[in-house]
């Protein structure tokens, strides 16, 4: 039996007195998207840094290839294979777009502290090779003719697209994705889809998402897990949970005649522009 790459068993945290998460159980495969739902302040962001070491669980475990994660420290856990993006974007904003990507190589550099003083011809092999990968990354992501600009110079889309090439530059078994289509127009919605679909493809990781954005969410996730208070509500295909009433009721909090979630949010959207 193939060992998944995440798996999450009664995973929690508790802050004082107060469960943030509980019982969160999840397993994602080899090259599978799996979402993660909820309505804000459910405790999705809080399940990224559960795995990603900026917390420590208080209760529970996770395991990455069978290894587990318990009391790894970020540095570690970025080792080890798990990398993420984050709501508010975090990039090196005075270096540029290329080095923003060659710095996330900096764990694989094989020259020691001489080669780099001295400019031995090992080190600039090391450089040249490095280089090569992240302009072959950011091609990915329509970005190489941006290599030399400033991080800050990009257009908003374009620095959630550096931020996933850069995290993807870590060589990472599993991706965290943490509301990568937030602030998009439609059309670079569309153009991060194609992008996800590309790197699961060629690079066949694991990816789980967090996503407001139920359209972006059915067409491209195959499993989704939905939180509420920290606990979870539902799991299952899109078509279910979309149809789930728990669900529907999570995100209204009360009845209203709306039969799915793309019905909310389309509802939702539709009283915006008014």
């Amino acid at each position: 039996m193939e060992t998944p790459i995440l798996e999450a068993k009664n995973l929690g945290i508790s802050f004082g007195g107060l469960k943030a998460v509980e019982n969160f159980n999840i397993s994602i495969n080899q090259g599978e998207l799996v979402g993660l739902i909820g309505p804000n302040g459910a405790g999705k962001t809080t399940v990224f840094n559960l795995l990603t070491g900026v917390y420590k669980p208080t209760e529970g475990a996770f395991f990455l290839c069978g290894n587990k994660m318990n009391g790894k420290k970020i540095h570690q856990v970025v080792q080890a294979g798990i990398a993420r993006t984050f709501q508010n974007i975090r990039l090196f904003k005075t270096m540029t777009v290329l080095d923003n990507v060659k710095v996330a190589f900096g764990m694989k550099f094989k020259y020691r502290l001489a080669s780099a003083i001295f400019r031995s011809p090992f080190y600039w092999k090391e450089e040249k090779d490095v280089e090569e990968k992240a302009l072959d990354l950011l091609k990915i992501f329509g970005l190489e003719d941006k290599a030399g600009y400033m991080a800050s110079n990009l257009p908003y889309g374009q620095q959630r697209k550096l931020e996933i090439a850069r995290a993807l530059a870590t060589g990472m078994k599993l991706l965290l994705l943490d509301e990568p289509a937030a602030g998009m127009n439609p059309t670079e919605t569309a153009e991060l889809l194609d992008c996800i679909n590309v790197i699961r493809k060629r690079f066949g990781i694991a990816i789980l998402l967090i996503e407001h954005d139920m359209s972006l969410v059915m067409k491209i996730c195959e499993r989704i897990v939905v939180i509420d208070y920290g606990i979870t509500i539902a799991k299952g295909l899109p078509e279910e949970i979309a149809a789930n009433p728990k669900v529907i009721m999570a995100y209204l909090g009360a009845d209203e005649d709306v039969d799915t979630l793309e019905e909310l949010e389309l509802s939702e959207n539709t009283e915006g522009k008014g």
